[in-house]
């Protein structure tokens, strides 16, 4: 009897430590294969090199970017798809980017990463320097690079990054179904130009939590293609708040659905809750929810803008036949101050939304200063 319990705890110890062995990561890294790591040294090409093995490998494979060093990256493509369906990137040390004198290619994106599903970006102490500075003295009206591109990464995970100063949007999200982000620290100027946290587009299940937004536009902008896209216990500040759009412009046909917001705070924003669409397009905006909003020296708390482009009454097109429709949106529980007199400002088209605006006509307000008995 005692000889049986023996060779069952071995038995039991060997198919622990077989186990152990099946789920370890292999760690791929940058600094073996090349890079420097003293953020004036190109590290690009050793960078990419290490992704390579990351992507060749069988087993869970994960890229490192040791701490306590700075990695200049002029530019960087990261593909796949990968041999593993476990694989990840541990983000510790700093990415900075070069200025736009020493900027090689075209100005599209920066960091690009394609193709890479089941993707984790664990970037606890990791952070990227977009270096925009110099782009927005100098290219203030011209195309500047998209800092952090996903494109076709479906059930990608990313958290606790941290990034800076993008000479345009921080980050890109396109053609993916299932994404979370959480804790991004993002930090640009307010008067940044263009520099949107998250642009996200033809995508579905993205959920953006827990995190502070500090742009020189769009928090969040959420483009055309989009569905189940959740916002959630976010502080926006600076920007233009939580946008749905622009969508219909040059009379493209545009759509999304199922947005909630929820818990979120905006200080100092131009906007809070803002939907905005282009004359002449098609489409629709629907089944959206803000709710639980705090709002601090915002301008327009709430704003549907369906004339988005238009700088004079002139350039209003004498008969607009088509609009995207905006219908199912709900505000619920804004609370704060607001920095204008005009504190929601509801811009509609008859062709799009004049049934939605009259109903927000006749809604109620309550614990308003100055009392407020309609819009």
């Amino acid at each position: 009897m005692q000889r049986l319990i023996t060779c069952i705890l071995i038995l039991g110890f060997i198919s622990a430590t077989f186990s152990n062995a099946e789920t370890q990561v292999k760690f791929f890294n940058v600094m073996d294969f090349g890079a420097h790591g003293d953020g004036t040294s190109d590290d690009s090409n050793a960078i990419a090199k290490a992704w390579q093995g990351v992507c060749e490998d069988q087993g869970p494979a994960s890229l490192l970017i040791p701490l306590s060093k700075i990695f200049l990256v002029k530019r960087l493509n990261i593909s796949g798809p990968c041999k593993t369906p476990n694989v990840g990137i541990k983000f510790e040390g700093k990415i900075v980017a070069p200025s736009m004198n020493e900027w090689v290619g075209d100005s599209f994106s920066w960091i690009q990463i394609f193709n890479v599903n089941g993707l984790t970006i664990d970037a606890d102490g990791g952070s990227i320097d977009g270096n925009g500075s110099t782009w927005w003295e100098k290219c203030r009206k011209c195309r500047r690079p998209t800092s952090l591109r996903f494109h076709g990464c479906n059930g990608l995970t990313v958290k606790s990054l941290s990034m800076s100063n993008s000479p345009g949007a921080h980050i890109s999200v396109n053609g993916l179904d299932g994404a979370l982000f959480s804790q991004i620290n993002i930090n640009s100027p307010p008067n940044s130009p263009n520099t949107d946290g998250f642009d996200i587009a033809g995508s579905k299940n993205v959920a953006i939590e827990d995190s502070t937004l500090a742009t020189g536009d769009d928090c969040i902008a959420i483009n055309g293609g989009c569905s189940y896209i959740n916002a959630t216990r976010l502080v926006c500040q600076g920007g233009h708040g939580i946008s749905i759009g622009s969508l219909g412009r040059n009379q493209s046909h545009e759509t999304v659905e199922e947005v909630h917001v929820w818990n979120c705070s905006f200080i100092d924003t131009t906007n809070g809750a803002r939907i905005k669409t282009w004359p002449g397009g098609s489409g629709y905006a629907r089944k959206i929810t803000y709710e639980e909003i705090i709002l601090e020296d915002v301008q327009n708390s709430i704003i549907i803008d369906q004339f988005y482009g238009i700088k004079t009454p002139n350039e209003v097109p004498n008969k607009v036949e088509d609009a995207v429709k905006v219908s199912e949106v709900t505000f619920r529980g804004f609370k704060g101050t607001s920095a204008s007199a005009k504190a929601i400002n509801l811009n509609c088209s008859p062709s799009g939304s004049f049934a939605f605006c009259k109903n927000m006509v006749n809604g109620t307000f309550v614990d308003t200063v100055p009392k407020v008995s309609c819009v």
